[in-house]
């Protein structure tokens, strides 16, 4: 029997376009799709775990990560607001025998399919509009006012990146794209 040959989806979008929602739905039918814990430096919010949810680092404890070349990729999104994907991460992944998904930035998306290749299928989910985009952080309640106008001039900026992925959803009806999304997952792992 050959080793396993992991494949790699990757789903970025801007912040707020659902994305952690179809992610979450692909792994509760695909029983063969493990969820890529991604490091950073953000603060927890609500429920948020560490080593479930994110490895949740201090700017110092990233940085000492990165000295030890630790990561696949890694952003600096924010001032010492780091993300990344750890290399054991990947390991603990592919050992278990199972695909791998990520819900990562758009950075972090395009950094991953070049890293993965053709074993990655990298998709772009898109708000059905900006309007929308910013009732869905403003209902989030997770956000200040100041970090959701932030997040709204960055999703412009992050929408111009559209073009590198594989494949785009866009997430104006929640039950029609997770549709969309276990389509693209069987198409791309037959």
């Amino acid at each position: 029997m050959s080793p396993f040959q992991g494949k790699a989806i990757i789903f970025s979008a801007p912040s707020g376009s659902g994305k952690t929602t179809l992610v979450h739905y692909l792994l509760a039918v695909n029983p063969n799709l493990s969820f890529s814990i991604s490091a950073t430096t953000r603060e927890q919010r609500g429920s948020e775990t560490h080593e479930r949810d994110y490895y949740f680092f201090s700017p110092n404890e990233f940085r000492q990560q990165l000295q030890k070349d630790a990561f696949i990729e890694w952003q600096e999104v924010y001032p010492d607001r780091y993300y990344g994907t750890l290399k054991s991460e990947i390991d603990r992944i592919w050992r278990s025998q199972k695909n791998v998904i990520f819900d990562v930035d758009v950075k972090g998306g395009i950094n991953l399919k070049s890293y993965f290749g053709d074993r990655a299928l990298a998709v772009f989910v898109r708000p059905p509009s900006l309007e929308a985009l910013k009732d869905r952080l403003l209902a989030r309640n997770t956000d200040s006012a100041q970090s959701i106008q932030h997040r709204l001039e960055k999703t412009e900026y992050e929408l111009g990146f559209e073009k590198y992925f594989d494949a785009t959803v866009v997430n104006d009806d929640l039950e029609k794209a997770k549709q969309e999304v276990q389509q693209l997952y069987q198409a791309f792992t037959r």
